[in-house]
């Protein structure tokens, strides 16, 4: 039995970060899997339905929302491996040998905190920390598969809620649009929007210059 954690959505500046684990054996794993970036939406789709179609494949999703990752008492490594954790909880048994996607620049520093934090919640496992762990071991693919997924669902969500929102990345010319257009009518960011970073800070400082020039 094989057992995986990975997480998508580091980095943006609208909606959650997801992460997932999946614990399976290597005969359920689906052909062509690999990091969920290299893949196109439509293979990642398939993918993931069919991770979630076999009974011998567990799945654990664990999701981060905006508020959660604005909190100053927090920073996005501990989140990311609160996430994991989290993940890896749900489908965790005693005695088990996970492997994740490292998110430290100190791969076992990362792996002992993710351990830890899965005990916390009840399983003790073994945790083998990498980075691109998901470009290496197939599990590792297949949740790094589902977390993108599971994201990309949420992203789509807030489109149907709010319109046209982009990818949720500070450098998507549409979602820096939609922040924009979002604050000059509302004069507020919404609870989708990572308030702490500094896409967010730039867009309000904007609005309130622009509103001291038109005074």
């Amino acid at each position: 039995m094989q057992l995986g954690a990975d997480e998508a959505g580091k980095g943006p500046v609208l909606g959650p970060m997801v992460a997932a684990a999946v614990r399976a054996p290597s005969s359920a794993l689906p052909e062509g899997l690999d990091d969920s970036k290299r893949l196109s939406p439509a293979r990642r789709e398939s993918l993931a339905a069919q991770l979630r179609e076999k009974s011998a494949v567990s799945v654990g999703v664990a999701v981060v929302t905006p508020a959660r990752i604005d909190d100053p008492e927090t920073n996005m490594n501990g989140l990311t491996v609160a996430a994991q954790a989290e993940a890896l909880a749900v489908v965790a048994e005693d005695g088990d040998r996970a492997v994740v996607d490292a998110g430290d620049v100190d791969e076992a520093r990362f792996g002992r905190r993710v351990r830890t934090a899965v005990e916390a919640h009840g399983p003790k496992i073994d945790v083998q920390s990498e980075h691109r762990a998901d470009e290496a071991h197939p599990v590792v693919s297949a949740a790094s598969v589902v977390a993108k997924v599971e994201r990309d669902a949420r992203i789509e969500a807030l489109a149907e809620r709010y319109g046209e929102v982009g990818s949720g990345y500070p450098s998507d010319p549409t979602t820096r649009t939609f922040l924009r257009e979002y604050v000059r009518e509302h004069g507020t960011l919404p609870d989708c929007a990572r308030a702490s970073w500094q896409t967010c800070a730039d867009v309000l400082a904007a609005a309130e210059q622009s509103a001291l020039s038109e005074f």
